[in-house]
């Protein structure tokens, strides 16, 4: 098996057609009908039904779809780093960070070592923090920027400052206007709406101070949790630096004093593997744009 028929299975899975496929790759469709063919041959399964005006995928074809993309993904970033190992100081840096907070952080971080390194170009890829670190494990990304908690096994790791949740809410849900900082226990039935990474690490905290979280709404993005905050469907808890993230122009504000879920943004990295210049250098400007970086 070639790249090559890799890059032509997946361009037929992704157009669902093997004719829209041929235009796409500019290669006549008999050709690709017989590179398609061919492949099914070599691996021994049938990867397509096919159809009179469109194809569909066996469950053989999915997996396979699934791992061309990670094979050709893990390829293209083999070759940029040999390439920036050629180039010193130039190429490109893959990153993976949090939507949660990379943002934020990442932009003043970013905007230094841009400063510096001129020459740098960048390809970031967001998700939550296991995607985050799934990319970094098959070496699709090279450093990978998450927030705690999360399993350190095999990860060299620098970390920001650690930093509140806080609760946002419009004036409706606003039991006491003279309060900028409330305690855990205050949030006892009220509606509460959850990044789904702090759901646990939430409901485990509660329960140690006496009650049990009333979770209105968890989601995959503190975006979603500002949003529906800023629609007064509930009071939203998130880590104080992904407040900018989001729509927050009717939200108030309130610290939650609970050193329990206090957490921290990491740059991380896989100990074992090899590391380019550009990452090296990256996380050293990491460390010094953190006050009190640890590293391990």
């Amino acid at each position: 098996m070639e790249l090559r028929h890799l890059k032509y299975f997946l361009a037929i899975a992704e157009a669902g057609q093997i004719t829209a496929a041929a235009k796409k790759l500019k290669i006549a469709q008999p050709p690709l009908s017989q590179q398609l063919m061919q492949l099914e041959e070599e691996l021994g399964v049938k990867l397509v039904h096919r159809g009179s005006r469109s194809i569909q995928l066996t469950e053989a074809g999915i997996i396979l779809q699934n791992r061309a993309k990670q094979i050709l993904e893990l390829t293209d970033a083999t070759t940029r780093e040999i390439n920036d190992f050629a180039m010193g100081m130039k190429g490109t840096l893959t990153i993976g960070t949090v939507s949660s907070s990379g943002a934020t952080l990442m932009k003043d971080r970013l905007s230094e070592f841009h400063k510096t390194y001129a020459g740098v170009k960048f390809e970031i890829h967001e998700g939550n923090t296991f995607m985050i670190l799934d990319l970094l494990n098959k070496g699709i990304v090279e450093v990978g920027i998450v927030r705690t908690p999360f399993n350190t096994t095999d990860l060299g790791c620098r970390y920001a400052s650690t930093e509140p949740m806080i609760a946002v809410m419009t004036e409706e849900y606003d039991w006491n206007p003279e309060q900028k900082t409330i305690s855990l226990s205050e949030l006892k039935n009220r509606p509460l709406i959850v990044y789904r990474r702090f759901e646990q690490l939430i409901h485990d905290t509660c329960m140690k101070h006496g009650f049990e979280p009333n979770i209105f709404c968890k989601n995959d993005d503190a975006r979603t949790t500002l949003h529906w905050a800023n629609e007064g469907l509930g009071i939203g808890m998130i880590s104080r630096s992904a407040l900018s993230l989001g729509s927050n122009n009717q939200l108030i504000v309130k610290e939650i004093m609970c050193e329990e879920l206090h957490t921290r943004v990491a740059a991380v990295w896989l100990k074992d593997k090899y590391m380019s210049s550009l990452a090296s250098r990256f996380i050293e400007s990491f460390s010094q744009a953190s006050d009190g970086a640890d590293l391990r």
